[in-house]
């Protein structure tokens, strides 16, 4: 078998907010085609244009070869060697960031293309069964402009997940900072308050995260707000300070009684040794794209399995990187949860109609797939409704 294209699908809401820091306004949707005709879809949550432009662009030179150039005339099924026929190739321009994040849906792509040829879901050919079933964290992101508002928001997603079925969710508490949501800027003594009216509105049995995205430049300052949120039991905080502090998110772990979690942005297994090891995180969370792919975060996981770390995968994108998520876990016993948002609980027609059927969760579980490859499909309706123009 071998690929004959790679083809780059831009995707955007027609009512984007930019205001909204909501990655699943947007999306870069790959498809690799081979001489059989079986076809491989992957995502990435960055920037589309930009992860378009890195597969797309010609060979320069030996250390500068363009991503598509690498895998035209390859074989599919040899996917851990084409990552790293990529990951050298574009080294002069990669390395990390948008670079690992476009190889990232290849590889994802790449792995479909697998499964579907040997006829099996991907997850068999990850690794041997570790899972029976995935336990979903709902992510719950709330609207409003003012503190009430937005509290009042929060927890009652916070309850309507509950009464989903979820087993747990986790509160988007960010009021200040780079990533305030809707021009919020209230002091971070606000944080616990929200927190607690949220545990008080689910009871003290249903599991509670919080992700306050990088709220704070200051680890002691930090602390200081943390600490009060200790009484709430929660399972983890994510991305209290910048991620590149490494020193400062390691000064959290050792004087909070709450597990830190970070990884979304994370690309390669290399970054996410420096976080394990220097940071001292307790939860990593590779987003599949975004960290270079099937390929990648499954070395990920082992790496977190070796150091008694858990690993709860990020996902805020589409059915597609929920699938390959999914595939990812059942293979990884230290995986406590994957991040999931039922279509029909999403405001995102991304999110709700790019693939033709989802993973359902089923009695607070996601099944195992058994479709072969990531088991989904493009809506090819949506895929032309949501092309971007440029």
């Amino acid at each position: 078998m071998e690929i004959t294209d790679v083809i780059c699908h831009v995707l955007l809401l027609p009512d984007l907010h930019a205001e909204d820091t909501d990655g699943s306004q947007d999306d870069i949707v790959v498809e690799i085609h081979t001489d059989e005709g079986i076809i491989g879809i992957g995502e990435s949550d960055t920037n589309p244009w930009g992860a378009r432009a890195i597969i797309e662009s010609p060979t320069i030179h030996t250390m500068a070869l363009g991503l598509k150039d690498m895998l035209i005339g390859q074989d599919p099924l040899q996917v851990e060697e084409l990552w790293e026929r990529m990951y050298v190739g574009s080294m002069h321009y990669g390395r990390r960031g948008l670079g690992i994040n476009a190889i990232g849906a290849l590889d994802m792509a790449l792995w479909d293309i697998k499964g579907k040829a040997l006829g099996v879901p991907c997850w068999q050919l990850l690794g041997d069964e570790q899972q029976p079933f995935i336990k979903p964290y709902a992510s719950l992101q709330p609207r409003g402009k003012d503190l009430d508002s937005y509290s009042k928001s929060l927890a009652e997603w916070a309850v309507r997940a509950k009464e989903y079925g979820f087993p747990a969710a986790k509160l988007e508490v960010t009021l200040s900072g780079p990533y305030a949501h809707h021009g919020l800027d209230e002091p971070a003594e606000s944080v616990p308050e929200v927190v607690r009216v949220c545990r008080e509105a689910v009871g003290p049995d249903f599991v509670l995260m919080v992700d306050v995205q990088y709220t704070w430049s200051n680890a002691r300052d930090c602390l200081r707000t943390l600490k009060r949120l200790e009484e709430f039991d929660l399972f983890f905080i994510e991305t209290p300070l910048q991620m590149d502090d490494l020193d400062g998110i390691a000064f959290l772990h050792d004087n909070l009684n709450i597990r830190i979690a970070y990884g979304e942005w994370q690309t390669t297994r290399f970054e996410f040794i420096d976080l394990m090891d220097r940071g001292k995180i307790d939860v990593a969370q590779p987003d599949v794209g975004r960290v270079g792919g099937l390929t990648e975060a499954k070395r990920v996981c082992d790496l977190a399995a070796d150091r008694d770390r858990l690993i709860v995968p990020h996902c805020w994108k589409s059915g597609i990187g929920i699938a390959a998520s999914v595939h990812m876990a059942i293979t990884a016993p230290n995986c406590a949860y994957v991040e999931y948002l039922p279509a029909e609980l999403c405001h995102s027609a991304l999110r709700r109609e790019l693939v033709e059927e989802d993973l359902c969760m089923e009695n607070g579980v996601i099944p195992l797939p058994t479709q072969p490859g990531l088991g989904v499909e493009l809506n090819r309706d949506t895929v032309e409704r949501l092309r971007s123009p440029v």
